[in-house]
């Protein structure tokens, strides 16, 4: 099956990138044409527009790791706001959609609002991404100065923190120090080869609390 992109329909096969150049206003058009269809996603860097239309693993990787950072938060009493999927623009400067993103620390100055304006109310604390096909670049998030940035990518959980204008990879995340995050999302990625999500989630709940 073919990849298309027209005006009146935008169709990419599962596990398809395309590439186009264009500014920001092209960026615009192909937003608003795709309207609250999730899929395909659709990225802005200056002057190039990125396409991708996710594969299966793409979002059960991502909703089993959304669901650990729950886990966690919800073991340390921590209150939190999630998004997803959610678009995330600077005007002329950057468009993304991460896989989720979380309000933790921040999360009084956004609860409640339908509408989120970026630039003027504060980012996300944590966005978790999942790169199945060389899709995402952490250097994305650079405009925005979110301070935590999860990449899972072949089977590989890193995390990157925000440090002196840029993103350095850390061995533990800021919101959860005494947890070792990466190891747990890979072995609940391992684990869920063979095992429901489900039976997975209860498992790490059991074990988080047993251990706490």
């Amino acid at each position: 099956m073919f990849a298309i992109i027209a005006p009146e329909k935008i169709h990419l096969p599962p596990g398809t990138v395309v590439k186009l150049p264009g500014n920001w206003q092209d960026y615009q058009t192909l937003v608003q044409q795709l309207g609250d269809r999730s899929i395909p996603r659709i990225k802005y860097r200056p002057g190039e527009i990125l396409l991708m239309s996710p594969l299966p693993v793409h979002g059960k990787q991502a909703h089993i790791i959304a669901i650990v950072a729950i886990v966690l938060l919800d073991l340390l009493g921590r209150d939190y706001e999630a998004f997803t999927p959610i678009t995330i623009d600077l005007p002329k400067v950057r468009g993304i959609e991460p896989d989720y993103c979380f309000y933790i620390d921040n999360c009084a100055a956004i609860m409640g609002k339908d509408r989120i304006a970026w630039g003027i109310e504060p980012p996300p604390d944590l966005v978790i991404e999942v790169d199945v096909t060389s899709y995402t670049d952490v250097n994305d998030y650079l405009p925005y100065q979110i301070p935590e940035v999860w990449l899972f990518k072949k089977n590989r959980l890193i995390i990157y923190s925000w440090q002196d204008d840029r993103y350095i990879e850390s061995l533990t995340s800021r919101y959860f120090p005494n947890f070792n995050v990466s190891e747990i999302v890979e072995e609940c990625w391992q684990m869920s080869r063979d095992r429901s999500t489900s039976m997975v989630i209860r498992e790490l709940r059991q074990k988080l609390e047993k251990d706490n």
